[in-house]
């Protein structure tokens, strides 16, 4: 029997994958975090499946659930909010049943940070204004960061941020980033994407804190900063170009 580690998507119940879907469709133990996934996607699950709401469970619990579905014969969905390629913690799980002998898969699903740009109707990289995109987050009370990946690490060298899990160091961030893209520059905040309580700021750095607090946003969101937020005036892509054609 194997384990799926499915990417559930940022919220909403059809942006999930097919794949996942399907699986889900099949498996007769589901593992999820109750506090982030829609109670919709669970309808996918067969019926008389076995539930079991990892918001609570800590590492060696989930585990232990795991291993347990796997030895009594059960394929078993392990819903991941977002993709299970960042801010997952499923790399631990992976170790823990390389130990227990137990088979797993990974299905990837639709990003936060994805879905937060698509709401923003923006593209990320923008001809000549933006080629590249870091994903990071800030030091709270989680898991420290390496040495070296810091905002103003990643700020210095101009280009477009996602910053995760860091809403409620809002003006931290700030302080942070000033000194390097200056109180001008676009940035947004998406929190909830793609759910029924979807909120989304836009404007400048300088004021960012301020209207994240007045907003009342505390959990869920993702920080674009950037000038790929609000550009305009930039070539076509090369991708699509005639003088492209002119080359070859």
């Amino acid at each position: 029997m194997t384990v799926h580690f499915i990417g559930a998507g940022p919220g909403a119940a059809d942006l999930i994958t097919v794949r996942g879907r399907d699986l889900l469709a099949r498996c007769q133990v589901c593992l999820y975090p109750g506090s982030l996934t829609p109670p919709d996607l669970l309808e996918h699950c067969p019926p008389g499946a076995r539930f079991v709401d990892t918001a609570e469970l800590n590492l060696d619990q989930i585990t232990a659930e795991l291993v347990a579905a796997h030895e009594a014969g059960h394929d078993v969905a392990r819903l991941c909010s977002g993709d299970p390629s960042i801010y997952s913690a499923v790399a631990e799980q992976m170790r823990r049943l390389d130990a227990a002998g137990v088979p797993y898969a990974v299905v990837p699903g639709v990003p936060a940070f994805a879905a937060a740009a698509a709401v923003l109707g923006r593209e990320l990289t923008v001809p000549t204004v933006g080629q590249s995109l870091v994903i990071t987050r800030v030091q709270a009370r989680s898991t420290a960061m390496p040495a070296g990946e810091t905002l103003a690490a990643f700020a210095a060298t101009g280009t477009t941020l996602a910053v995760h899990l860091a809403i409620n160091r809002v003006e931290q961030v700030v302080e942070e980033l000033l000194p390097h893209y200056g109180a001008g520059c676009p940035t947004a905040v998406v929190a909830r994407a793609s759910q029924p309580a979807e909120q989304v700021l836009r404007g400048p750095l300088g004021d960012l804190a301020m209207r994240v607090r007045a907003a009342g946003i505390t959990r869920a969101a993702v920080i674009f900063v950037g000038p790929v937020l609000a550009a305009e005036v930039f070539p076509d892509s090369f991708l699509y170009s005639a003088a492209r054609e002119r080359q070859v």
